[in-house]
């Protein structure tokens, strides 16, 4: 499929795949996305712990890269892992200069290093950032009760409704502690039923730019 990179709302860029006029982060923001998603909503409500975080949907790098940065914020110690079937080319990672965008130039390094790393392997990227790489489907994931908190950030439901079924929460339940949290900017009402049909309790927060509602599941 054809692929490009555009800039999005709020000057930073994102890879639109033209076949399916989908992008992989909003075209109204992809950092204020991010931020707003991922951040405000998930990795704030941990604070001076430990935590493990799994990303539906590793793609551009970009919410690690801010994950990374925030993470001293919150005296946090992160063990990433980032699941992704179609991993981004090194011309296109050059091509968003997300370091730039963010006012992070001293950590381009850093952003290489989480591209540059190998599949499979648990690589070291700070003292307080672990980075793991998983190269597979979504419905391969089995992990039990291993997360504190998921970055669902899957291609959008019309365009892959499959990756936002019962099936696929299920293991997301599953894969998360107890009182564990998954966030996503998606806000359709399938969405929500088929996180609660798992056993999640679902809330609809105030969505990014372009967007009216977000949600965030708690596993109870």
């Amino acid at each position: 499929m054809k692929r490009r990179i555009i800039t999005t709302g709020d000057g930073s860029k994102t890879i639109q795949i033209e076949d399916w006029d989908e992008q992989y982060h909003s075209k109204h923001g992809a950092v204020q996305e991010a931020y707003h998603v991922f951040i405000e909503h998930g990795l704030r409500l941990f604070k001076n712990e430990s935590i493990n975080l799994l990303e539906i949907g590793f793609g551009t790098g970009l919410n690690a890269l801010i994950t990374l940065l925030e993470a001293p914020r919150q005296q946090l110690s992160i063990d990433y892992v980032g699941v992704e079937a179609f991993p981004v080319s090194k011309q296109e990672v050059d091509a968003l200069d997300y370091c730039q965008q963010l006012d992070a130039n001293d950590q381009q390094e850093v952003f290489q290093k989480m591209h540059s790393s190998p599949w499979e392997e648990t690589i070291s990227i700070t003292p307080d950032f672990s980075l793991l790489k998983q190269k597979k489907d979504f419905k391969e994931i089995d992990e039990e009760n291993l997360f504190n908190l998921i970055y669902f950030d899957a291609f959008g439901a019309r365009v892959q409704p499959e990756l936002w079924t019962e099936e696929i929460f299920l293991k997301m339940y599953h894969a998360l502690k107890r009182n564990g949290v998954l966030v996503t900017y998606a806000a359709k009402g399938s969405v929500r039923r088929a996180m609660q049909a798992v056993g999640f309790t679902v809330e609809r927060l105030p969505g990014p730019p372009g967007k009216r509602e977000m949600l965030r599941a708690i596993k109870n």
